[in-house]
């Protein structure tokens, strides 16, 4: 009878992971979860995606488990969001500009403003939601924000160098982004990122309003040949990681503080991503021959400014006159894009800690 209890229990701890050490655990199952990107597999932002799942599995010892779907291969990119309301995913990673109109208040962190980078940007997209909590995420559990570095004009056959050369371009481009061609004199074609080389290659679109980082990221350097820098624009593209209401409630106060702190601690990593592809993307793409970076002078830059101007001031017409609170958004974020802007790590220094702790485990693309 002894020998059979003692194998009972040898079988009884087999059948579930091990605590750690940790004295238990607030559930007798595992709980197994999906998470659903946008973003293809090699891309960093994927890269850190997975290691967020890793991440949670290992403090959670093994009680909760996330199996990843990178590329759109669970839901495309405008479905996410809606993919996870539904629950067709538990967590889902997009950009908010893929649903114009559904997340009002924060389509301001969009427009310029003047981010020097993306680890800024990042920064003070998350602040934002903690600050407000604007409407529109009700029905998800948001985890935290990430935000691209300033845009930039990518042209396949004609180099952009002022205003005037904007004029008659189709470039893709999504939320803000497309406003801000428009104002500056382009035509907007909306796409998502994952349909940009295609369109690009074939010659669908003239180019695109978009950060540098998808030049590397989505190996758009392969097809763009000029570049016109355009940061003192400084607009961004707000991306979510939010995760299904019901399963949400449903964990552990105990994992529900683990994915919180696991979350705070990957909105710096992607930011310090975000931040490496503004300068190596850059890089990348002067490696091909034949390709041009277009800097404007500060002459021609405040042009691009002045154009660009009526993008926000038509927002905080029509969103103030519709009840929000946009003077007080907006001033609390031109204050945190100062006080991020004196505190953000060196793109030299945020290039070294990707290349030491993300890059080695990107899969071959």
């Amino acid at each position: 009878m002894k020998k059979l209890l003692l194998v009972f229990f040898a079988i009884t701890l087999l059948a579930f992971p091990l605590s750690g050490g940790c004295g238990g655990q607030p559930t007798t199952e595992v709980i197994e979860l999906t998470y659903s990107n946008f973003f293809p597999p090699w891309h960093l932002h994927s890269v850190l995606a997975e290691q967020f799942c890793q991440e949670i599995e290992e403090r959670t010892n093994g009680w909760v488990r996330i199996t990843y779907y990178p590329g759109g291969s669970l839901t495309p990119a405008p479905k996410v969001y809606d993919g996870v309301v539904e629950g067709i995913s538990d967590i889902g990673m997009s950009v908010l500009a893929y649903t114009m109109g559904r997340f009002p208040a924060t389509e301001l962190v969009d427009l310029p403003h003047g981010y020097p980078s993306g680890w800024v940007a990042t920064k003070v997209a998350n602040d934002y939601y903690n600050e407000f909590e604007p409407a529109g995420f009700n029905d998800v559990h948001p985890l935290y924000f990430h935000a691209h570095g300033p845009g930039t004009i990518f042209t396949t056959e004609k180099p952009v160098r002022n205003l005037e050369d904007m004029k008659g371009l189709v470039l893709r481009s999504t939320g803000v982004g497309a406003k801000i061609a428009e104002a500056l004199g382009a035509t907007g074609y909306a796409a998502s990122q994952g349909e940009a080389y295609e369109l690009l290659s074939k010659g669908v679109i003239d180019g695109s309003v978009t950060p540098p980082e998808v030049l590397l990221g989505w190996k758009q350097a392969e097809v763009v040949k000029y570049v016109t820098n355009c940061f003192d624009v400084g607009y961004t593209a707000n991306m979510f990681v939010v995760m299904n209401s019901a399963k949400w409630e449903s964990l552990p106060d105990e994992y529900k503080k683990i994915f919180t702190e696991v979350s705070e601690e990957f909105a710096e990593k992607h930011g310090k991503v975000w931040s490496y592809y503004d300068k190596v993307a850059i890089d990348y793409f002067l490696t091909f021959e034949g390709r041009e970076l277009i800097e404007l002078s500060p002459d021609e830059m405040a042009r691009w400014v002045a154009a660009a101007k009526v993008v926000k001031d038509t927002y905080m017409s029509e969103k103030g006159a519709a009840g929000l609170a946009v003077d007080d958004f907006e001033e609390y974020l031109l204050k945190r894009v100062d006080y991020w802007a004196d505190k953000a790590p060196t793109a030299d220094e945020c290039v070294a800690w990707v290349e030491a702790e993300v890059e080695p485990f990107a899969p071959a693309k």
